[in-house]
């Protein structure tokens, strides 16, 4: 484990070339002093699994105009030389997760009977991993995994396919960061102490088809529901006053890793992929770098003025 400072200020704890699930990851941190991961009496909640199609990129004004100045993505930081992306989960992908959730549970259960359960999966799914807002500027760039890959491997492997890896874990005070290396065969020699990202049915995170394969232990932040699993349906019950708990909350960034060059797409693609999204709390960004919408408008509409389409909130 290693302790320090990121660039943006925020103590951190890294556990490198591992993805720790929570009860390990307390293992390992046990002389930590952290009020949220070692609480006990959370309530219980659901184990779904997410099949992830998207990536989202979130970014302030000042990177905003960097993107397009050099039509496209790179570190900004020069430091690692790592593209950070984060999982794009929508309200599909928790329908569908809930779906599979609910055939796994009751496997016996006829599609009617399955069409009968209520919805439960979103009084779960309340974490900053799945809200519209951003904690890290006013702007958003969503793009399908498959064309970020494709662009990826033209791009930096010579039209090979870019090996992942499981890069590390990141404790933060309220937060556990699982992180995937994605890099090009040509950089094998630099990551090869590196665990490969291999398709576990156990592991929090994989790769299949096209998907990133997400399996959250922490997905409330704060607990005001519990999850009651009945013989035939899933049920919640909702928390009140000192029953409801705050808890660590987990998710899962794509680091693509480009040396010092742009990962670059059509100018029009960007614009194409690019939404305004409100403030997320805590920001991680100092609060005066976000933008109200007509501010973003204005910034966007002077950078792409010859869009055809209005810029659109993320909600």
């Amino acid at each position: 484990m290693e302790k320090g400072v990121n660039r943006r200020e925020h103590k951190e704890h890294v556990f490198e070339k591992q993805h720790l699930k929570l009860n390990d990851l307390k293992e390992k941190a046990r002389d930590l002093t952290n009020q949220y991961l070692f609480k006990e009496n959370i309530p219980k909640s659901p184990r779904p699994e997410f099949h992830v199609s998207h990536l989202k990129h979130d970014t302030e004004g000042d990177g905003l105009r960097g993107i397009w100045r050099d039509k496209g993505f790179k570190d900004p930081f020069s430091g690692l030389d790592l593209l950070w992306w984060s999982l794009s989960v929508g309200p599909d992908e928790i329908k569908s997760a809930e779906r599979r959730l609910l055939e796994k549970t009751y496997p016996d259960q006829t599609e009617e009977q399955l069409q009968k359960q209520q919805g439960f999966l979103e009084k779960f799914t309340t974490s900053p991993a799945f809200l519209k807002t951003s904690r890290l500027g006013s702007y958003r760039f969503t793009f399908p995994l498959k064309d970020l890959l494709e662009a990826y491997s033209e791009q930096f492997c010579s039209g090979a396919p870019p090996i992942m890896r499981v890069f590390k874990t990141i404790l933060y005070k309220q937060e556990v960061n699982y992180v995937v290396l994605v890099h090009s065969p040509d950089q094998e020699h630099q990551f090869s102490d590196y665990p490969l990202l291999t398709d576990n049915p156990d592991a929090v995170c994989t790769y299949r088809d096209g998907c990133f394969i997400w399996r959250p232990e922490a997905m409330s932040e704060t607990h005001g529901y519990e999850l009651i699993e009945g013989p035939d349906q899933m049920e919640v019950k909702e928390l009140f006053g000192r029953e409801v708990q705050f808890y660590v909350w987990d998710n899962v960034s794509i680091a693509l890793h480009v040396d010092k060059q742009v990962l670059n797409f059509d100018a029009g693609r960007l614009r194409d992929n690019l939404k305004f999204c409100h403030e997320g709390y805590p920001s991680i960004i100092h609060r005066n770098k976000f933008h109200n919408f007509q501010g973003a408008e204005q910034l966007v509409n002077n950078l792409w003025p010859d869009h055809p389409s209005p810029l659109e909130k993320d909600e």
